[in-house]
């Protein structure tokens, strides 16, 4: 199973506060582990909303929304693909994660979907057409 991994963010995350050294180390010991034992298969950290932007759709139009975002404990910091046999291995991973001793924070891990979540509506010709484009991304990349 694939699970993302998100990191929530914090107020210091989203006033820009830079993790210490102390913490950027323990995360890349962190990070090796999940390496090591074939877990990780992708993993960022985000700058804060008031670098973003946000796209809503209404009414069949869009518009553009500037950040900062208001709800920080709504927002994403970072986060990883996790590959593993079940929700309780992702759980015993996060559990190991290093944080800042001085901050709460909270992660949030949810299953992928997989082809077969769709049923019968993910059809022959759609399951082809997703495997192309998986196949072109491999190669771009």
């Amino acid at each position: 199973m694939k699970f993302m991994v998100i990191v929530k963010a914090s107020v210091e995350s989203e006033n820009g506060v830079m993790p210490s050294e102390q913490l950027l180390t323990d995360m890349g010991r962190y990070n090796e582990a999940l390496v090591e034992a074939g877990v990780m298969l992708a993993g960022e950290g985000l700058h804060p909303s008031s670098r973003g932007k946000r796209v809503r759709f209404e009414r069949g139009g869009s518009r553009v929304i500037d950040g900062p975002f208001a709800e920080t404990k709504e927002l994403v910091a970072g986060f990883w693909i996790w590959q593993l046999d079940s929700m309780e291995q992702a759980v015993a991973w996060v559990r190991r994660c290093p944080v800042a001793a001085d901050e709460t924070s909270e992660i949030e891990i949810r299953p992928l979907f997989t082809a077969e979540d769709f049923g019968a509506e993910f059809t022959p010709e759609l399951r082809e057409q997703e495997d192309r484009l998986r196949q072109r991304i491999d190669a771009t990349h």
